[in-house]
């Protein structure tokens, strides 16, 4: 068994986790959704018996927050029965599966990090979907499946929080963003870095659950001020408000800060700071990454 497979490698994160693995060498299978939906079980399990890779990487999931809340059903056939039919065809495929899970899964009710072995407790329709997903993983993989949770993401190839003030910050218009909800901004590329050290552990070492996030914590106000600062603009011009004036149907977690004991226990550096992380990746962020669909059609013949 050779290469990597990725699922859900048309979004923000899938994109990173594909160039991130071609800039390492690591041969990878790359499936958008309209080409792998998770739930079709008969397309997932003739793919894995082909493909027989060695690591499967599951950045598939359904994202619309609130939408879950009036569609509960929909966001849990793909987030959890999709992922329990992902699971058992690594099963068969003796293939290991790293799968992508949320901060969601906890009430957001903390005031110290979350650590690994928390007690998940979601409050919304998104996060039972995942939570459930996360469990058929565990559950079905107890010695090759690995759930590695990120929360706050931003990076090059999509629509986000950063590049959207940042664009904000650039017009000269004021923002109003909440202040009482507080995590971990984190670039999808530093997750599909920890992905892929994880694949390259051995699997008894990487079996059970990761957090990646960068370290540290801020609001989103607070990160919204970081964002007008990078751009040579007032953040003053950021104004606080509350999360209860959005009225949005699901409820936000209102402490999303996740700890990270684990890397530590496989021999892997801590995450870095948030802000040092945004720095760093501001310019890719902001001005968008390299497109790379037609490496992605290419990588998928034969399949």
């Amino acid at each position: 068994m050779t290469g990597w497979l990725v699922t859900g490698a048309g979004g923000m994160l899938g994109r990173d986790v594909c160039d991130v693995l071609s800039a390492a060498g690591v041969p990878a299978l790359p499936f958008t959704r309209p080409e792998l939906d998770l739930t079709d079980e008969a397309a997932v399990t003739r793919v894995l018996e082909r493909a027989r890779p060695s690591v499967v990487v599951n950045c598939a999931a359904w994202t619309d927050v609130d939408g879950a809340e009036d569609d509960e059903n929909g966001a849990w056939q793909a987030n959890a029965h999709g992922v329990s039919v992902l699971a058992h065809a690594c099963a068969d495929a003796g293939s290991r599966l790293l799968h992508v899970s949320t901060d969601y899964v906890f009430s957001g009710d903390a005031d110290t990090p979350y650590s690994e072995d928390a007690r998940p407790s979601p409050r919304s329709a998104y996060g039972r979907s995942k939570l459930a997903g996360e469990r058929a993983v565990l559950e079905t993989l107890p010695h090759s499946g690995t759930v590695v949770r990120t929360a706050w993401l931003y990076g090059a190839h999509g629509g986000n929080f950063v590049r959207t003030l940042a664009e904000r910050a650039a017009a000269g218009s004021e923002a109003d963003v909440v202040d009482d909800q507080f995590g971990q901004p984190t670039w999808t590329r530093e997750v599909a870095g920890r992905l892929l050290a994880l694949g390259r552990l051995p699997a008894a070492a990487a079996t059970g659950v990761f957090h990646a996030t960068s370290a540290g914590r801020t609001s989103w106000y607070g990160l919204a001020r970081e964002i007008y600062r990078l751009c040579g603009e007032d953040a003053d011009r950021v104004r606080p408000m509350s999360s209860a004036s959005l009225r949005r149907r699901a409820r936000r977690p209102a402490w999303s800060v996740l700890g990270h004991g684990r890397w530590a226990a496989v021999g892997e550096p801590p995450p870095p700071d948030w802000r040092t992380v945004l720095t760093r990746a501001f310019s890719s962020v902001v001005h968008g990454g390299p497109a790379h669909e037609a490496a992605l059609r290419a990588a998928q013949k034969g399949i």
